[in-house]
C-alpha cells in the first residue's frame, strides 16, 4: 500500500483525518501525467522492438535479393546496401536500453541473436548480459571460437563480477591484479614477459600433447599446482580434444590453449552476468571443469538425435545400400564423438579427484567437485548405453546390407534356371539335325518358330518358379499363425 494514501483497502477511513474531497482528488489528478508517461514510455519501448526487427527482417531480405540478382558490379553494390543497412541497425540498437535489447534478444532465434550480439557496442554488452537468461548466455558462449582474438586475456573479480581488463603490453600487468590470465595461442614474446613477471614458467601450448600421463596433475616445491586436461571441442565438421594446461600460482589461475573453445567464453558470459558466481581462482577452475561436464552432456543429446535418425532409417524395410552406407557413416562418427567424451570425462575425473585427494578445496569447493563427479558418472553411463546402441545399429546395417545382396543373389539365380533349358534348347537349335529335320520349311518360319518355342518354355519356367515360392510363402505364413 503506498504511504501517501489515504484510505485502506476495504474503503474504511485511516486515523489522518480527511478535510474535504478536493484534498482526496488533488493527489489523483497528480497521478495522471506519471500514468501517461508510464504508458508513452511502455509504447516507446514496444515500438523500438518492433522496429529493430523490420530492421532484422529488411537486412536479411535486401541481402538475399542484391545477392541473387545479376548486376553489373555486383559485390561493390552488395557491400554498400549490406553497410547501410547495418549502419540503420546498429544506430536503432544504440537507441535501445540493455533491457529492451535483452528482452529481444530473448525472442530471436540463436543465429539472429548471435548476429545482433556482433553488431551491439561493447560499451553496452555488459549491461545486456545482466538482463539475458542462461539460455541466452548459452548461445552467445558457443559461438564459434575461431571469432575469437587470440593472445593475453586477463580477469579480475570487480563487485563480485568476473571481469576482463585490457593487457596488451608487459606495462599492462603490474596494475591488473588479476585473478585469471587466459593465454591463447600466445607467441614465445608473451610466454617470457607474462612468465617473468610472475615468475612462472609458462609452457609452449603446441607441446602440451606430449606429456606422459604421470606429469599431468603434480605440485611443485614453490607451491605451484599444475594440471594438463583434455576439453572437447565438439565441431559439425570434426570433434576433437583440445589440451589445455592450468598453473594455480599465488591465487592466480593461468590457462594455456592453442585455440578458444566455447566452454571458456560461456565460464565468462555467467560469471559476468551473475554477481558471486565465482570468488576466487579456484572457483573459476572448478565451473571450468563443471562447465566441460555439461558441454560434454549436450554434446550427448546431439549424439541421441543423430542415432535416432538413424534408427527410423534402420526400421525402414526398403533400406538401399546407399542409406545403410549412410547410416555406417552417421554411426561412425556419433561413436568417434561418444568415445572422445568418455575419455574427456574421464581425465576430468582425475584432475577433480587430485584436486580433492591434496585438499586445495574449501568445504563448498569439495562440494562442487563431488557434484562434478556426480555429473561425469551420470554422463559415463549414457556412454555406456550409447555405445550399446551403435553397436546395434551397426549390425542391423549391416544386416540390411547381406539381406540385399541375397535379394541381388537370388534374382540372378532365377534368370539363371530360367535361361538354363533354354541355353540346351537353344545347343540343340544349332545342330545340324535340326537343319535336317526342318529343311522342307523356310528358314524364316523354322527358325522363327524356334524363338517362339523358346520363349514359351521360358515363360513357363518362371511360371513354374513363382508357383513354387508362392506355394511355400503360404506355409511359412501359416506356421507363423500357427504359432
Amino acid at each position: 500500500m503506498m504511504s501517501g494514501s489515504r484510505f485502506l483497502g476495504n474503503g474504511t477511513p485511516c486515523s489522518e483525518p480527511v478535510h474535504t474531497n478536493k484534498t482526496v482528488l488533488t493527489p489523483l489528478g497528480s497521478l495522471m501525467p506519471d500514468i501517461s508517461s508510464t504508458n508513452s514510455q511502455v509504447e516507446q519501448h514496444q515500438q523500438d522492438q518492433q522496429d529493430l526487427l523490420l530492421l532484422l527482417q529488411k537486412y536479411k531480405l535486401v541481402l538475399n535479393m542484391t545477392h541473387n540478382q545479376e548486376m553489373p558490379r555486383h559485390g561493390l553494390v552488395e557491400s554498400l546496401v549490406r553497410r547501410q543497412n547495418l549502419a540503420q541497425l546498429r544506430q536503432s540498437l544504440e537507441q535501445m536500453s540493455s533491457e529492451d535489447i535483452a528482452h529481444q534478444l530473448e525472442i530471436l532465434s540463436p543465429e539472429d541473436q548471435l548476429f545482433i550480439w556482433d553488431q551491439i557496442h561493447e560499451k553496452k554488452k555488459e549491461a545486456i548480459l545482466r538482463e539475458v537468461s542462461i539460455s541466452v548466455l548459452s548461445v552467445l558462449g558457443r559461438r564459434d571460437p575461431r571469432k575469437e582474438r587470440t593472445g593475453i586475456k586477463a580477469f579480475k573479480l570487480q563487485e563480485r563480477r568476473l571481469r576482463e581488463i585490457a593487457v596488451d603490453a608487459p606495462e599492462d600487468l603490474p596494475q591488473s591484479n588479476p585473478v585469471w590470465i587466459d593465454l591463447v595461442a600466445p607467441t614465445f614474446e608473451e610466454r617470457v614477459w607474462v612468465g617473468d613477471f610472475f615468475g612462472i614458467d609458462i609452457p609452449d601450448p603446441d607441446h602440451l600433447g606430449d606429456l606422459e600421463a604421470s606429469a599431468r596433475f603434480y605440485v611443485e616445491e614453490n607451491g605451484e599446482i599444475h594440471l594438463h586436461s583434455d576439453f572437447l571441442l565438439d565441431r559439425e565438421d570434426l570433434s576433437r580434444s583440445v589440451t589445455v594446461a592450468f598453473i594455480l600460482h599465488n591465487k592466480i589461475l593461468f590457462s594455456i590453449r592453442k585455440e578458444e573453445l566455447p566452454i571458456f567464453r560461456l565460464q565468462r558470459l555467467r560469471a559476468l552476468s551473475n554477481p558471486g558466481y565465482v570468488s576466487d581462482a579456484m572457483d573459476v577452475l572448478l565451473d571450468l571443469y563443471a562447465a566441460d561436464a555439461e558441454y560434454s552432456a549436450e554434446a550427448l543429446e546431439d549424439v541421441y538425435r543423430g542415432l535416432e535418425h538413424a534408427g527410423k532409417q534402420v526400421r525402414n524395410e526398403n533400406m538401399t545400400d546407399d542409406e545403410a552406407a549412410s547410416v555406417l557413416s552417421m554411426a561412425t562418427h556419433e561413436e568417434d564423438l561418444n568415445g572422445l567424451i568418455r575419455k574427456n570425462m574421464l581425465d576430468t575425473r582425475r584432475a577433480i579427484s587430485f584436486l580433492m585427494r591434496s585438499r586445495f578445496l574449501g568445504k563448498q569447493q569439495f562440494q562442487d567437485g563431488q557434484q562434478i563427479l556426480r555429473d561425469i558418472e551420470s554422463i559415463d553411463g549414457h556412454t555406456t548405453f550409447l555405445f550399446g546402441k551403435i553397436k546395434f545399429l551397426m549390425d542391423a546395417t549391416v544386416g540390411f546390407i547381406n539381406v540385399n545382396q541375397n535379394k541381388v543373389i537370388k534374382r540372378l539365380t532365377i534368370v539363371n534356371v530360367v535361361f538354363m533349358p533354354l541355353n540346351i534348347l537353344a545347343g540343340m537349335g544349332g545342330m545340324s539335325e535340326f537343319s535336317i529335320v526342318t529343311q522342307d520349311f523356310p528358314r524364316s518360319v523354322s527358325y522363327g518358330a524356334f524363338v517362339v518355342f523358346l520363349g514359351v518354355v521360358g515363360w513357363l519356367t518362371y511360371l513354374l518358379l513363382r508357383f513354387i515360392e508362392l506355394r511355400e510363402q503360404r506355409k511359412r505364413s501359416a506356421a507363423i499363425h500357427k504359432s
